[in-house]
């Protein structure tokens, strides 16, 4: 499935920035697995053996609750240090960018769609 449907979808849009995650389950992290989505991914892969650790024993905490309020505070944190800008410069900054990001994630939900029906 992903060699075969899923890796081609993607060549397909342009995700150079796109942020690939999955939980810690023991088949979602074969060593082939891995290094296929290290190998499309990069360091933008959320997993129990990826670059970005999913945190252990995580049943109800997903990577959003961890992983992005460390990006949000290094944008602020960035912003402060290029502007100079005060805080509600910085939160705008960075409420611009995760904004910019979430539009062009409509796309990627869109493939999803597109493999779950595929999958039926």
């Amino acid at each position: 499935m992903i060699t075969n449907f899923f890796i081609p979808e993607l060549n397909n849009h342009d995700v150079q920035e796109l942020w690939f995650q999955q939980d810690g389950a023991t088949y979602h992290t074969a060593r082939a697995t891995i290094y296929l989505l290290k190998d499309t991914f990069g360091d933008r892969l959320i997993s129990r053996l990826g670059p970005v650790n999913w945190p252990p024993r995580s049943c109800d905490i997903t990577p959003l609750d961890y992983f992005l309020w460390g990006y949000c505070q290094s944008i602020a944190f960035n912003a402060s240090l290029l502007c100079g800008g005060g805080r509600d410069e910085n939160d705008d900054e960075v409420v611009g960018r995760v904004h910019r990001k979430l539009e062009t994630q409509d796309s990627y939900v869109e493939i999803g769609s597109h493999v779950c029906e595929q999958e039926k």
